[in-house]
């Protein structure tokens, strides 16, 4: 297949370096993102070399929440491949709607993406299905969510059963604010209807790894071991974030992990299929690496954020020809490949977040070019001639080195160019603690 029409639907920092990766593959002849931002739209450049983008792409304003139009859309340009970005038109059924239209798309159904958009399920589902997991409890009664808490006396985590952006996981050190936590979600409901059931864990410490992998609904392929850093301070201080920044590869991966990995992953593409709910698209497992082994945490049913922003640039292969092979379950056939050395993705955010932030601020810097370094918009839209800030984390700075410390080079110097008031950036991506 050539000269393929792509929709990507999402407006991140995840969507633009999908966009990017596959606007570098040689069948696609050109990307559409709905609805976009500030960095997704760009020229055909046939003769581009190295990181740049060969197809051109251009933003659709469709909100990602607007199934009928994106269906509708796709129909109208004849579009080959769709990819879905976010979690929320996973769970509202996006790729059901798309395969009822006889349209080819890429990501899991809505019955098979339940392991992310509800914890519950999926934590009863890993028990089922053999996946070493933390002990955890599951309720609907804030009383009864109260007294375990009180009798397991020990330190949990709490989190709303269903999508909250991210934001739904509160990681308590006592019992106290882990009843504090309890009130947030099931009482003031302050992520609404996901807090109607909380999972309430066991709290795992260790470094946690992010597992991404391709799926076909028959086997996987796993992308290269990423770990992201949620805090917004250095050091791991302060309030969770939706991800501060990624890098890859892990120096304390070794195969023994990577085999338990890809042993996980082939279970749980085998559970769903055994429950009639086969999976398709891409699938990530977030672990700690605990005293006594690696578990899982969580599972998402989509290219993570900001893992996608250091994983993509390391793809020796053409991304549109991978997606294509999922889709048509023949993923085995497909060579899987990767480059050597490492990627850093550097985030940077808003003054303020991830509480409350300004938007619409100037953005400079931005036509600064350097080798194997790509900036990633996120939150970004276009002003006139200008582009300015539109969300918390507003860029993602990423590149590529023969070593880690190579790749943290060129990543550090090259954020020195950009600028936007009241930007804050972690200091210490990619440092192995």
């Amino acid at each position: 297949m050539n000269n393929l029409n792509v929709l990507i639907v999402g407006g991140g920092g995840r969507e633009h370096a999908l966009a990017w990766s596959l606007a570098r593959s040689p069948e696609v002849g050109h990307v559409f993102v709905a609805p976009g931002n500030a960095g997704t739209n760009w020229p055909a450049n046939p003769s581009a070399t190295d990181w740049q983008t060969r197809a051109g792409a251009s933003c659709v304003p469709i909100e990602t929440d607007d199934i009928h139009a994106l269906v509708g859309f796709a129909q109208e340009q004849a579009i080959d491949l769709t990819v879905i970005g976010p979690e929320g038109a996973l769970a509202s059924g996006v790729v059901d709607a798309f395969q009822a239209a006889g349209l080819r798309v890429f990501g899991p159904t809505q019955a098979a993406a339940q392991l992310e958009s509800s914890k519950a399920f999926a934590k009863l589902f890993m028990i089922e299905n053999d996946i070493p997991t933390a002990a955890y409890g599951a309720f609907e009664d804030f009383d009864a969510a109260r007294q375990f808490v009180r009798d397991i006396d020990k330190p949990v985590v709490v989190k709303a059963d269903g999508l909250s952006a991210g934001k739904g996981v509160i990681v308590c050190d006592d019992g106290e604010q882990a009843e504090a936590a309890l009130r947030r979600i099931m009482v003031k409901r302050e992520f609404g209807e996901s807090g109607v059931v909380v999972v309430i864990e066991e709290r795992l410490t260790g470094r946690e790894v992010s597992a991404l992998a391709f799926s076909d609904g028959l086997s996987v392929a796993l992308m290269p071991l990423a770990r992201d850093h949620k805090r917004i301070f250095d050091q791991d201080c302060g309030p969770n974030t939706g991800g501060m920044g990624a890098f890859t590869p892990l120096p304390d991966a070794d195969e023994g992990l990577h085999a338990f990995i890809n042993e996980v992953l082939q279970r749980v593409i085998d559970g769903l299929a055994k429950r009639g709910t086969p999976y398709m698209g891409v699938l990530y497992a977030g672990l700690m690496l605990t005293p006594n082994g690696p578990k899982v945490l969580e599972f998402n049913c989509r290219f993570g954020d900001p893992e996608t922003q250091c994983i993509v640039p390391m793809l020796n292969d053409s991304l549109a020809r991978i997606l294509i092979a999922c889709t048509e379950s023949r993923l085995d056939e497909m060579p899987v490949r990767w480059h050597d050395g490492a990627c850093i993705s550097v985030v940077l955010a808003s003054g303020g977040y991830p509480g409350r932030y300004r938007i619409g601020l100037p953005i400079d810097g931005l036509t600064q070019a350097a080798d194997d370094v790509v900036v990633f918009h996120a939150g970004t839209s276009q002003l006139g001639e200008q582009v300015v800030t539109s969300g918390g984390r507003v860029l993602a700075i990423s590149a590529k080195g023969s070593t880690l410390a190579d790749a943290r080079q060129r990543a550090y110097e090259h954020l020195e160019c950009v600028q936007f008031s009241g930007m804050q950036f972690r200091r210490d991506i990619g440092e192995f603690r």
